[in-house]
């Protein structure tokens, strides 16, 4: 792989820190348990899409845009990082809200990264029922611009496409020489999955290094069998964008849909006590939708012994922690009961 070929901006703080979570490892009893502190990219409260965000909006410079387009749910930590890296390039952000979760209340519906949305100076123009196809509202926008003699940059829900997922390509490459520095043995990685960009990205670059390291998304959308195809898809589209000889095997991607409870957004009690239990031991802040449902997975699959006793696993900690004052009543009474 040669990423250098690839048009890409520098908006983030990297390398982010990979480090021990020595408390939660002992509280478990299980497995020796790591963090990757993509929380930490910097990008208006940090997260994972700073690292797509390099490369789509380079390619959005490259291809003469003045306003990007982007999509997700009202909380989206994506839309968030989109405006602020739109922000810093002196382009126009547009975005379009899905109200994927119902009956969510004043918090979630004005707080948050709604809030910072604002702040940033992002352009909120539609709010869509859930279901909605989002892409297809994103493509009459851009036409509706175009009209106007606008250049538009639409970007896909979560960033996930092949040039976006290169940002998770440079994230394989950036842990495997950290790991290397550390000599640490990496034996699972495990985080949150949604759009699938990250996923992929992360397959596509330690599959194309043969570095044996499995991959387990937990999912907080899609069932099991939607979420591999729509990964194994992605990923196999990115390391054809490398140029990587040969097709993924499919039992390179692994989801668990375990953990979605009753939708996507909708709290779990898994993932308030996930979220609960890495501030108090750790002093880190999950998010309610991602990272949190994800740490969740990974706690319950401890204590049911899916992780060897003598494994390093590798969690990845997506970002999204201003998605938590959205979910300030759940989170207040969890809190209360821990």
């Amino acid at each position: 792989m040669h990423l250098a070929r690839f048009p890409r901006l520098s908006l983030g703080h990297f390398p982010t820190p990979l480090e021990a979570l020595p408390n939660l490892s002992s509280y478990l009893g299980g497995p020796t348990i790591y963090i990757k502190r993509d929380d930490c990219t910097g990008l208006a409260t940090g997260g994972n899409k700073t690292r797509k965000l390099e490369f789509l909006l380079a390619d959005a410079l490259q291809k003469g845009a003045d306003v990007v387009i982007t999509q997700g749910a009202t909380q989206s930590n994506h839309v968030r990082q989109t405006i602020a890296g739109a922000a810093r390039l002196g382009l126009e952000a547009q975005v379009l809200l899905e109200q994927r979760v119902a009956d969510s209340g004043d918090d979630y519906q004005y707080s948050g990264n709604v809030l910072l949305d604002k702040i940033l100076g992002g352009a909120i123009v539609e709010h869509l029922p859930a279901g909605a196809d989002m892409q297809l509202a994103m493509e009459q926008r851009a036409e509706t611009l175009r009209s106007q003699g606008r250049t538009p940059y639409v970007i896909p829900g979560g960033g996930s496409n092949p040039i976006g997922a290169l940002g998770y390509v440079a994230c394989a490459e950036e842990l495997l020489f950290q790991s290397s520095q550390q000599r640490l043995r990496i034996d699972h990685i495990v985080h949150a999955t949604g759009s699938t960009g990250t996923q992929a990205g992360l397959v596509a670059g330690l599959s194309a290094s043969h570095s044996g390291i499995p991959v387990l998304g937990i999912s907080v959308r899609a069932p099991k069998a939607r979420q591999e195809q729509n990964v194994w898809a992605l990923a196999q589209r990115t390391r054809e964008l490398l140029g990587v000889p040969g097709e993924l095997a499919r039992s390179a991607v692994v989801a668990n849909s375990d953990y979605v409870g009753d939708g996507y957004g909708v709290p779990t009690a898994g993932m308030t006590e996930a979220v609960t239990l890495l501030a108090r031991l750790e002093g880190i802040l999950l998010d309610p939708v991602y990272s949190g449902k994800g740490m969740a997975g990974l706690i319950d699959l401890v204590r049911k012994g899916y992780f060897g006793k003598d494994d390093n696993v590798l969690f990845i900690h997506t970002g999204g922690a201003a998605g938590l004052f959205g979910y300030r009543q759940v989170l207040e009474q969890a809190a209360k009961n821990g």
